[in-house]
């Protein structure tokens, strides 16, 4: 208990500090506040200073500059006095600027150019032609400005029809080679011409998520769907698959088989598999064995005629 009141009387100690701390730091900020408003007051006046300092500068050394000039022409310093005080004299601003200006007008005239006429002409004739140049300029850049818009309105055009395909071939392949399940292609994008493009995935018993989500099998046969969809647009005569199956399980490898089967009445599959449930749906079989150490050899199968023969040993 003696502790817990000594530890209570430091808090309450440690408090008060905290407080004086904070109304310290109050005042503090204050004072700086109040510094800075006479800081802000005093910089015009600063200026001011300067200003005014540099203005009696250029005047002591405009006087110094006029009296070596008076001395250098031989002029009466104190005739000139006097006629200034009886009001005969111009100003010097006025004098000044006059001699600035008929300085000015003398050098703008230059010299005689007695080519000028000839250069004219052809300074004309230079730009009749480069006009007619940006005419013809502005005319192409127009013409490749529309040939553009065309151009990107018949992509984008394209690329909604084929991206349109594609999702909906591969909304109907997924559950096919999935047993069930959804998947779909979302542009990350309003602009579909810099969009990328989401592959949203939802395996049977699975929440809707990214492809980065699932398995591996999982991510071979989501990739396998879609490069089916996108095969669907434009179907070549032959397909070649290398171990595409090799990640999946049996159940998944069997829905594969059947749906490459049934692709086949439209396209020749070429496929390498190692998998005896891949094996069993192709038509034909070619295998590499090495009865001898360092010889490959070629064997080949004809799946029907195999049957047949069993069926006839049967």
């Amino acid at each position: 208990q003696a502790a817990v009141a000594v530890r209570l009387g430091k808090e309450q100690a440690l408090s008060a500090q905290r407080a004086q701390m904070d109304a310290l730091t109050a005042e503090l900020r204050k004072q700086d506040e109040q510094r800075m408003v006479i800081e802000r007051t005093i910089e015009p006046l600063r200026s001011a200073v300067m200003e005014l300092q540099l203005k009696e500068q250029a005047a002591r050394l405009a006087v110094e500059q006029f009296a070596e000039q008076l001395k250098t022409l031989g002029a009466d310093v104190l005739q000139l006095a006097a006629q200034k005080e009886q009001g005969d004299l111009p100003r010097p601003a006025t004098v000044a600027a006059r001699i600035t200006s008929t300085q000015r007008e003398i050098d703008s005239l230059g010299a005689v150019n007695l080519a000028a006429l000839q250069e004219l002409n052809e300074s004309t004739e230079r730009q009749t032609f480069l006009a007619s140049q940006e005419l013809d300029l502005r005319t192409a850049m127009e013409t490749l400005e529309d040939a553009i818009r065309k151009i990107d309105r018949e992509t984008r055009e394209m690329l909604k029809n084929t991206f349109d395909q594609v999702n909906h071939h591969f909304g109907i392949l997924f559950p096919q080679l999935f047993g069930g399940g959804d998947a779909k292609l979302v542009m990350t994008g309003d602009e579909i011409l810099d969009a990328g493009v989401q592959v949203l995935a939802q395996p049977p018993g699975k929440r809707n998520s990214s492809i980065h989500l699932l398995s591996g099998g999982e991510k071979a046969l989501t990739a396998t769907a879609l490069v089916f969809a996108i095969f669907q647009l434009n179907p070549a005569p032959f397909c070649l698959l290398d171990e595409v199956d090799a990640p999946l399980d049996d159940s998944n490898t069997e829905r594969f088989a059947k749906m490459v089967s049934s692709m086949s009445k439209q396209t020749q599959f070429v496929f390498i598999s190692h998998n005896k449930i891949a094996m069993e749906m192709a038509h034909q079989l070619i295998g590499v064995t090495m009865q001898e150490q360092g010889v490959s050899r070629i064997v080949a199968v004809d799946m029907e005629s195999a049957a047949r023969l069993m069926g006839e040993d049967a």
